[in-house]
């Protein structure tokens, strides 16, 4: 066999698949490797991702519904205030807390910023004012605040001088009232539950002097200054005042001094109530409802009686119902004015 030969056999490789050598494998077949390491490691920190944001999902859902809990520590249900160290409130926040819920006073200086900060959500509650101020509110501003319970009415009184008894006050003598809107309305409604004066036409919150029907009633009205009315007392023509009650202590006399003063059970006391006062989507919340009772218990009474000197005619009687359809027949009195 020449050489030329062996040349030729050894590179004819025509049909055959080439053979391997020193234990490696040809590169047309693919290379196999074992992964089940890896994948076990894949499946163990997928299943621990699983189960750490499940716990957190968990615990974010519980933190949710526990602050939902309106009236718990973590979210106190918020009461504006005017005067929160008065002593009926913090007797209140005690009994409240001691049956589960957890109030949060908030003070205000005035009595213009309640009812939008209720509105919008930053109270959930007011007390501060009365029937007639909450619907002079609404109607001005497109609202629908709603009252859910009686507080008490702060009296406006007859007092005189000269005369201890009502029944003693001579026909013909004069009575000043205050002249500002609120009041004067308010003064002529005393004057007519006491029998003094006769009006042409039913009493409303907007009654005035004009409506008074001079011929068939015992005394003459005199509108003044609502701190002139206390000096007046001792004007010889003058018989008795209605005294606005911001000015019964400056005019050195005592709101039982009175000899006449209107009380939450009269209708003509009605539009002065004060009041708890709610959004109207809370209006029947059992929370809130729950708060008003306990203001009713005899222990916060009995903080509103020190505060007013014995005067206040509580008004714990009145379902939310009721007031609420004071409200109503206030604000159709007022229509009815304009």
């Amino acid at each position: 066999m020449t050489a030329s030969n062996n040349h030729d056999n050894d590179g004819d490789t025509s049909g055959k698949a080439p053979l391997p050598v020193d234990g490696f494998q040809s590169p047309e077949e693919p290379v196999r490797v074992n992964h089940t390491a890896r994948n076990v490691i894949i499946a163990a920190v997928v299943v621990v991702l699983v189960v750490v944001l499940a716990f957190f999902g968990y615990r974010g859902f519980v933190g949710k519904k526990t602050a939902a809990a309106k009236g718990s520590e973590s979210d106190s249900i918020k009461i504006g205030v005017v005067g929160v160290t008065n002593p009926e409130w913090p007797i209140f926040k005690s009994e409240a807390q001691k049956q589960g819920i957890y109030v949060d006073l908030v003070d205000f200086q005035d009595y213009t910023s309640e009812n939008p900060a209720l509105d919008a959500g930053n109270l959930d509650l007011n007390e501060f004012q009365h029937i007639l101020y909450l619907a002079n509110y609404d109607m001005k501003n497109h609202k629908d605040l709603q009252p859910i319970g009686g507080v008490a009415v702060y009296p406006l009184g007859i007092y005189s001088s000269k005369y201890k008894d009502i029944k003693d006050i001579p026909a013909g003598t004069t009575v000043p009232v205050p002249n500002d809107e609120t009041n004067q309305a308010r003064a002529l409604g005393v004057l007519k539950s006491a029998g003094l004066i006769k009006l042409k036409h039913r009493w409303t919150a907007f009654t005035t002097p004009a409506d008074i029907d001079s011929v068939a009633s015992k005394v003459k009205v005199t509108p003044l200054k609502a701190e002139q009315v206390a000096n007046s007392l001792k004007d010889p023509q003058v018989s008795a005042g209605v005294v606005n009650n911001d000015y019964v202590k400056d005019a050195g006399l005592k709101a039982t001094d009175a000899i006449y003063q209107d009380d939450a059970e009269s209708k003509e006391a009605r539009p002065y109530i004060n009041i708890f006062v709610a959004r109207k989507a809370d209006a029947n919340n059992p929370t809130y409802l729950k708060l008003v009772k306990i203001f009713h218990s005899k222990k916060v009474s009995a903080g509103i009686m020190k505060k007013s000197d014995n005067s206040a005619s509580l008004a714990d009687e009145y379902s939310a119902e009721q007031l609420q359809g004071f409200l109503q027949d206030v604000e159709k009195d007022a229509k009815t004015q304009q």
